[in-house]
């Protein structure tokens, strides 16, 4: 007698549009793309971190104009914008910080594993995320 064969697993494409909704991504893969990102967004504002290195080191008066900056402002610009985008690089540094000492542990170790890996990103993502919230704590005056 013949056994009728078991239905194979399809696999398929993920469509951005109907898909994404509804995926469902690990926690290494929103590290991995978070690394990813982070990295972008520290590029991209690359002047803007020149621009407050320079401001702050240059002289006394640069360094006030840095300061008020960040409380009332620079030209069109609002002050709390710029501690935002100040506090986007915060989280964008520490997040590609730890997550680059993270893969670099799993290199040099060869911790592999699936468990490793789960754990070891969420160990990213709660650190990232916490130290954020205490530099940010900081830079908006609270403490």
């Amino acid at each position: 007698m013949t056994e009728i064969a078991k239905p194979r697993p399809e696999f398929r494409n993920i469509n951005a549009i109907t898909d994404l909704t509804t995926y469902r991504l690990p926690p290494a893969g929103w590290v991995s793309i978070l690394h990813r990102a982070s990295g972008l967004l520290m590029f991209v504002l690359l002047p803007f971190i020149i621009w407050m290195f320079d401001a702050s080191i240059s002289s006394e008066i640069s360094f006030s104009k840095f300061k008020a900056a960040f409380n009332s402002g620079l030209g069109f610009v609002p002050g709390w914008f710029i501690k935002l985008v100040a506090l986007a690089l915060i989280w964008a540094y520490l997040h590609h910080f730890i997550a680059g000492v993270r893969h670099l542990w799993m290199d040099a170790t060869h911790s592999v594993s699936k468990e490793f890996g789960r754990t070891s990103a969420l160990v990213t993502l709660v650190l990232g995320i916490g130290l954020t919230v205490i530099l940010g704590a900081k830079l908006f005056g609270l403490y």
